[in-house]
């Protein structure tokens, strides 16, 4: 059995998430605590208690789901996981790249956390509301939707952002442009195309000022190389130096997740098992439709746990 950890991106927070991992284990309330010291706020109660809208805000979602996925890893590890002899690889999707270089040692949490808020706000801030969209475009091939985004980039700055696999694949940009490139991929017989209710046009050529801010963000901090490989969302395969990663974390905000390819890598060098990290369960859902061969399993409370565990320590 191969194994590699993932770790979800935004999307994957609900009011509640981590709170049980708090009640029952040591190890997550001091990740959830020295979360909260490094923002210099209670994170944590937001997360516990509320309310959603705060919650959902990019700049409290990112670090958010993160101290989930590490208060996961910390207990793991507690119960006698050691990453680097029994995983093999490490990927996130979007900010979950972040986590997945915190847990493989590459980022302090504190930084990690610190890192991702300054994220959340320049990405918040790099485009007008208003100004850019996201849309769902689902039951078309990747060729297509490259298609219809060049068509539409005759109105804006229209590209695919997330190729999530199973038929799913997220495009953003300018608003004018993903609307037009919606309507295209309809005519090209998608399924549906779906507008998506964000607050900015994520993964997209507009959110350059939020790439610059992260180059120089990622240039201050202390770094290390990741004690397993990380499968780099820009890329789809394996990067081990910590400083190439940084430059692929910058390349990150305004590129593509390669989802799918990510999960085909995994499954065409020889990964059996996904185990996803933290709150929810998209990536476990997006796995098992990409490769019915690799098996997908969700760890996000005591039970999830004590049955990786089990697995783990086999």
């Amino acid at each position: 059995m191969t194994i590699a950890f993932t770790f979800p991106g935004q999307g994957s927070q609900a009011v509640g998430m981590g709170k049980d991992l708090a009640e029952n284990f040591a190890e997550a309330r001091a990740v959830f605590d020295e979360v909260d010291e490094a923002l210099g706020e209670k994170l944590s109660d937001v997360m516990f208690n509320g309310p959603e809208d705060t919650l959902t805000l990019t700049a409290n979602a990112q670090p958010a789901l993160m101290a989930v996925s590490i208060a996961v890893v910390r207990v793991l590890e507690a119960k006698g996981l050691e990453l680097k002899s029994k995983v093999a690889y490490v990927a996130g999707h979007s900010l979950g790249e972040y986590s997945a270089l915190c847990a493989a040692g590459t980022f302090s949490l504190a930084d990690t956390a610190r890192l991702l808020r300054i994220r959340g706000n320049a990405m918040q801030a790099a485009v007008p509301v208003g100004v850019g969209a996201m849309a769902a475009i689902i039951g078309l091939e990747h060729a297509d939707v490259v298609a219809v985004c060049e068509a539409a980039a005759a109105v804006g700055a229209c590209q695919i952002a997330n190729d999530n696999g199973g038929g799913q694949i997220v495009i953003s940009g300018e608003k004018a442009a993903v609307e037009k490139a919606a309507g295209l991929a309809t005519d090209k017989g998608a399924k549906r195309a779906i507008l998506l209710p964000v607050s900015a046009p994520f993964h997209s050529t507009l959110m350059a000022p939020a790439a610059d801010a992260m180059r120089e963000a990622l240039a201050t901090v202390s770094k290390s190389d990741p004690v397993v490989p990380l499968i780099a969302n820009v890329r789809a395969a394996p990067v081990t130096g910590a400083d190439e990663i940084a430059g692929l974390l910058v390349e990150q905000v305004t590129g593509q997740v390669r989802w799918r390819e990510t999960v085909e890598w995994f499954a065409g060098n020889g990964v059996t098992t996904l185990y996803e990290l933290g709150s929810g369960k998209v990536l476990t859902g997006l796995a098992r439709r990409i490769d019915k061969t690799i098996n997908g399993i969700s760890v996000n409370g005591p039970a999830d746990i004590d049955a990786a565990v089990a697995a783990l320590m086999a």
